[in-house]
């Protein structure tokens, strides 16, 4: 008799777990989405402008390059990249971007002739600003 009332009790227990727990299954809340889907936008492209103080300028003599950097962080350096035949290659001219994306860069250069001259923030590269240098 006392192993019939403890199979009877374990039954019930059984019972009264599953049943419990199914309860709780089926009272869930179902959780609906109604907002929109987020999508995620790709950050603007980085862009720098450049201009030249002067066109002309003698060899050696001092002449500035200033533009506005848009999508760059302010504090980043702009660097100077001169063409030498196919290769850019970076000037030690240098200057950070201020609070409003401005910069303004002094550059000399020696080589005589028509010199190709462009501002580089990271992979953000100005246009082409050529200074010819007599």
């Amino acid at each position: 008799m006392n192993r019939t009332l403890r199979y009877t009790g374990v039954a019930l227990t059984t019972v009264a777990l599953l049943a419990g727990g199914s309860a709780v299954a089926m009272a869930a809340p179902q959780v609906v989405h109604t907002s929109a889907p987020v999508v995620a936008t790709a950050p603007a492209a980085a862009t720098l402008t450049a201009k030249a103080s002067a066109t002309t300028v003698k060899a050696w003599e001092q002449f500035r390059i200033s533009g506005v950097a848009k999508g760059v962080k302010a504090g980043t350096k702009v660097t100077v990249q001169q063409k030498q035949g196919k290769k850019w290659v970076s000037l030690p001219a240098q200057a950070p971007i201020n609070a409003k994306g401005g910069y303004s860069i002094r550059v000399k250069l020696g080589i005589k002739g028509v010199n190709q001259l462009r501002i580089a923030a990271g992979s953000a590269v100005s246009p082409v600003v050529k200074v010819t240098v007599r």
